[in-house]
């Protein structure tokens, strides 16, 4: 167990490295700009609320394998496929992440700034889900989850789930529909906010909602 425990640290390393640190010179040096937006919303928000549980996320995803490594049991012992099983999920979310962030170019971005104005992108991934990047995040949440199934795991998980939620329902989505209008509700009512097809927008109604 020692040993997938190490090696779904070296991968969330490798994850959050490219993720945010690679992406990030990326961006600086294509635009000036790191791309990073300060969290909005008051104190207790639920925007607020999405930033806490990032982070919260990402120091869970760091400690769920600390833990196996100093000692913690797991929740399933002795499962050499599910362990290998995770390792292939959490590379396929660790490319797919960086796949969707490349086709965002300099529109990329990390939290929202309601003053500023980026295109909307619509094709390469972004052609099936208006979020792929937090598909793919949530993609190598469980991938790592599965390496080393414990309690700090599905915590970290859950907290990614949540937040994700928050962010795009309660931050990002208003605010795509407030600068693009009716191009977003035309983009939106033919893709899925996280899977194809699921989570479409209605655009028939006057105060349009999503599903």
């Amino acid at each position: 167990m020692t040993g997938w425990a190490w090696t779904a640290l070296a991968l969330y390393v490798v994850w959050l490295g490219a993720a945010f640190g690679i992406r990030t010179l990326i961006q600086r040096l294509r635009t000036g700009d790191t791309g990073f937006r300060r969290p909005s919303g008051a104190q207790g928000s639920a925007a607020r609320w999405a930033g806490v549980l990032f982070v919260a996320a990402l120091l869970g995803a760091v400690a769920a394998p600390a833990a196996t490594l100093a000692g913690f049991p797991v929740l399933v012992e002795d499962a050499p496929v599910l362990y290998g099983t995770g390792a292939a999920i959490t590379v396929l979310g660790i490319v797919g992440t960086l796949v969707a962030q490349g086709a965002m170019g300099t529109s990329w971005r990390v939290g929202v700034d309601r003053e500023e104005r980026t295109a909307l992108v619509t094709s390469g991934p972004f052609s099936y889900v208006r979020n792929p990047i937090f598909t793919a995040m949530g993609i190598t949440g469980i991938g790592l989850a599965l390496m080393v199934p414990g309690i700090l795991a599905l915590a970290a998980l859950a907290a990614l789930a949540v937040a994700v939620e928050l962010q795009v329902r309660i931050v990002e989505e208003p605010y795509l529909r407030a600068v693009h209008g009716t191009a977003y509700l035309a983009y939106g009512s033919t893709t899925g906010r996280f899977v194809t097809r699921v989570g479409q927008l209605r655009t028939a109604a006057r105060n349009p909602d999503t599903t």
